[in-house]
């Protein structure tokens, strides 16, 4: 994967991290995405947490309409990344 980190990121991941509530959120992330974009990530996320509870790549398929590649994609970046498995530990402390 290529490399991220630049001047203009660390920006970006610091506005993100300046909002504080989903009103914030969504008004931030639909003012820079297009909703194409914004509905790609949130099923991407969505796709992350259903491989980690082990539904299989058609149960994903079947049940979000994503494609097998991003599937695999995001299944790499979570057997190989930290950045999935943060946010998902994360959100399911949040719901305890």
């Amino acid at each position: 994967m290529q490399k991220i980190h630049s001047e203009e990121t660390d920006k970006l991941f610091e506005a993100i991290l300046s909002l504080k509530n989903l009103e914030e959120c969504y008004s931030f992330f639909e003012d820079i995405c297009t909703i194409k974009e914004l509905r790609d990530l949130s099923l991407r996320l969505e796709v992350a947490s259903m491989l980690k509870a082990g539904k299989s790549y058609q149960e994903v398929t079947k049940e979000t309409g994503v494609s097998a590649a991003t599937i695999c994609r995001v299944n790499k970046c979570l057997m190989y990344g930290e950045g999935y498995k943060t946010v998902l530990e994360r959100r399911e402390d949040n719901n305890k």
